[in-house]
C-alpha cells in the first residue's frame, strides 16, 4: 500500500512537473501564461467583389483581425489596392488549388501546360479536393502556390501569412511538405495548428460523430479514430519553430458547417444573433493558447446566389464580427486579439529557445 501511495505522488509530481514546464506557443511568442490569443480571420478575399467588401467591413468595422487573397480569382485587383491603401492590414495568401463553384470558376496561374494535373476540361481549376488529390502532383502544386506567391509579390502586395483553400494543401503528406517548405524557405508564417489542438480535436470527433449518426452506424461508446493528420501535429509545430516561425495552439474552423434553421428566411437581426450566440459559445470553449478563428464574411449583394448559395450563411458570420456583443464578450473575458504579422515579429524576438521548455 505504502509503495501504491509513493507511485502515485511520483507520477502526480512528475506530471505536475512537466505541466509547469509546458509552454504554449502563445506564451513561447511572449505573451502571459494562461492567455487565450485570437486571430479573427477572414477567409476568401478576392473571389468576388461582395467578399472585398465582407472582409473590409468585419476587419474595419468589426473584430475580424486578418484575411488571406485568393490569387487566382477575379476580384484580387481590387482587394490588393485596398490592402496597398490600409497598410496595416493583416493580409496573407489563401492559396488556392481548386475552383468549387458551378458558373463561377478560375484557373491556375503557373497555366494549364505547366500544371495540366490541376486543370479540368474547363481549363480551371477542378471543383474538389479529391480530384487534385488524385490527379496533381506534388511538383505541380509547388509550381502552383509558388506563382501564387509570385503574382503578389509582383502587385506589391507582400502576403503576412499563407494558409489553404479548403484545405486542400493538408489533403495529402507530399502537398503539405511543398507548403512547409515554401513557408520556412521565404519565412513566411504558415497556418498549421501544431499545439494541443484541444478544440480542434474535440470538434473533429463531433463531426465523425454527427456524420455516424446521419448514415444510423454510431453506437454509443464505439471508438472514434482521430485524424492521421493530427497525429503528426506536434511535431510538425517543433520543426516549424525551429526553423523560425510561428505555431498555432490551436484552429477554430467550425462556423462554416453550422447550419442555422431556415436561414434564408431570417431577418438580418435573427441571423446575428443566432451567429453571434454560437460564437461565443464556441470560442468560450478554447483553452490557452494561440488560436486561428476561420470564417468567411461576405456582404452579399443580389447576384451573389450565382456565384453561391452560401450567402447568408458569410453574411452571419460578418454580423457576428461587427456585434457590439460580440466585442463585449471578447473584452471582458480578457482574450487578446493578434494577427500573423504581430506573430512573426513576436517570434523573431523569441530567438532559439525550445518550443517545449520554460526558460530558466
Amino acid at each position: 500500500m505504502k509503495k501504491s501511495i509513493l507511485t502515485v505522488l511520483f507520477i502526480s509530481f512528475t506530471y505536475y512537473t512537466f505541466a509547469q514546464q509546458t509552454k504554449t506557443y502563445a506564451e513561447k511568442l511572449g505573451w502571459p501564461k494562461g492567455a487565450k490569443v485570437l486571430i479573427l480571420h477572414v477567409d476568401d478575399a478576392g473571389m468576388s467583389h461582395d467578399s472585398n467588401e465582407g472582409v473590409e467591413k468585419a476587419t474595419g468595422e468589426g473584430v475580424a483581425t486578418s484575411t488571406s487573397v485568393m490569387m487566382p480569382c477575379p476580384w484580387v485587383p481590387e482587394i490588393t489596392k485596398y490592402i496597398k491603401t490600409h497598410p496595416d492590414l493583416d493580409a496573407g495568401l489563401h492559396l488556392t488549388l481548386t475552383s468549387e463553384w458551378g458558373i463561377y470558376r478560375w484557373g491556375p496561374l503557373a497555366g494549364k501546360a505547366v500544371v495540366p494535373g490541376l486543370v479540368d476540361s474547363q481549363g480551371c481549376l477542378y471543383s474538389s479536393v479529391a480530384a487534385v488529390y488524385f490527379r496533381a502532383t506534388p511538383d505541380e502544386v509547388d509550381k502552383e502556390i509558388r506563382a501564387q506567391l509570385d503574382r503578389a509579390l509582383s502587385m506589391g502586395f507582400k502576403p503576412t501569412h499563407l494558409d489553404s483553400h479548403m484545405g486542400t494543401l493538408f489533403a495529402k503528406d507530399a502537398f503539405m511538405e511543398k507548403y512547409l517548405k515554401l513557408g520556412i524557405e521565404k519565412q513566411i508564417p504558415v497556418m498549421f495548428p501544431g499545439g494541443d489542438d484541444l478544440f480542434y480535436r474535440a470538434e473533429a470527433k463531433a463531426a465523425i460523430v454527427a456524420e455516424l449518426k446521419k448514415q444510423g452506424k454510431y453506437q454509443e461508446g464505439m471508438a472514434i479514430p482521430e485524424a492521421a493528420a493530427l497525429g503528426k501535429a506536434k511535431e510538425i509545430g517543433e520543426m516549424l519553430w525551429k526553423n523560425g516561425l510561428p505555431v498555432l495552439d490551436d484552429l477554430h474552423n467550425s462556423s462554416y458547417d453550422w447550419q442555422m434553421p431556415d436561414i434564408e428566411r431570417k431577418t438580418d437581426k435573427e441571423i446575428q444573433k443566432w451567429y453571434t450566440d454560437h460564437y461565443i459559445e464556441s470560442i468560450n470553449r478554447l483553452s490557452p493558447g494561440l488560436t486561428m478563428v476561420i470564417m468567411h464574411c461576405t456582404l452579399p449583394s443580389v447576384t451573389f446566389k450565382y456565384i453561391s448559395d452560401t450567402g447568408q450563411k458569410r453574411k452571419g458570420d460578418l454580423l457576428a464580427m461587427t456585434d457590439p456583443r460580440l466585442k463585449e464578450f471578447l473584452k471582458k473575458n480578457g482574450y487578446i486579439l493578434t494577427t500573423w504579422r504581430e506573430a512573426m515579429e513576436r517570434r523573431k524576438k523569441a530567438g532559439n529557445e525550445n518550443p517545449g521548455q520554460q526558460k530558466n
